[in-house]
């Protein structure tokens, strides 16, 4: 509530039981009931079958869904009822990139119809983010890239102090935040919750 309060366009529940920040059905369901329909409720899962993502989506009222696994190899996961994200870590890009050509591959086997590419910190050791940042200016021609074939989100490592520089360098659709703002790993800090919203705006305000 207090994100949406300092005016965040979507929150976000983890369904990855290896995640500290992992939340069951039932709760997720109480929360999204108080949630207006303007606000997006997007549900974070990591190699889930199609059939328990969707099941979960219904059941909790999640208007869209975000892929942080190994699905981009089963393109049955993007035929659900519900639009979806797709995050590609970023160390992957990156290391791929620095073979010329490897790094613009991954986009051949993405469907067409997502509703967005998230380009995360987090690898495939680690998924979902290490909340550290990487290397915005090196992964700019990347982004650039995406931005023509999908809405790109940034995450990884972004705070209120650091969120302007990374819209400024990948011009992105969107950002996403999660160890940036809290206190300890789950627990939300509301003050950097609306000083991060408040960063994301002013910038959004320069852009015009």
């Amino acid at each position: 509530m207090v994100a949406v309060e300092a005016g965040a366009d979507a929150v976000g529940f983890v369904f990855y039981e290896q995640s500290p920040r992992n939340v069951t059905v039932e709760t997720a369901r109480r929360i999204c009931e108080k949630l207006t329909e303007k606000v997006e409720k997007v549900g974070i899962f990591v190699n889930e079958a199609p059939a328990r993502v969707s099941a979960i989506a219904d059941e909790v009222g999640l208007t869209a869904v975000q892929f942080h696994g190994d699905e981009h190899q089963n393109p049955e996961m993007f035929a659900i009822d519900h639009k979806s994200f797709y995050c590609i870590p970023a160390d992957r890009v990156a290391t791929n990139g620095r073979e010329k050509g490897k790094a613009f591959g991954s986009f051949m086997v993405l469907p067409k119809n997502l509703a967005g590419v998230i380009l995360d910190s987090g690898s495939t050791q680690r998924r979902g983010g290490t909340g550290k940042t990487f290397d915005w200016t090196e992964l700019k021609p990347y982004a650039s890239l995406t931005r023509t074939l999908y809405p790109l989100v940034v995450a990884g490592g972004l705070t209120s102090e650091n969120v302007s520089e990374a819209m400024e360098v990948l011009r992105p659709w969107g950002v996403d935040v999660v160890s940036g703002v809290e206190s300890a790993p789950g627990k939300k800090d509301p003050e950097k919750v609306r000083a991060f919203v408040r960063a994301v705006r002013e910038m959004d305000r320069k852009a015009g």
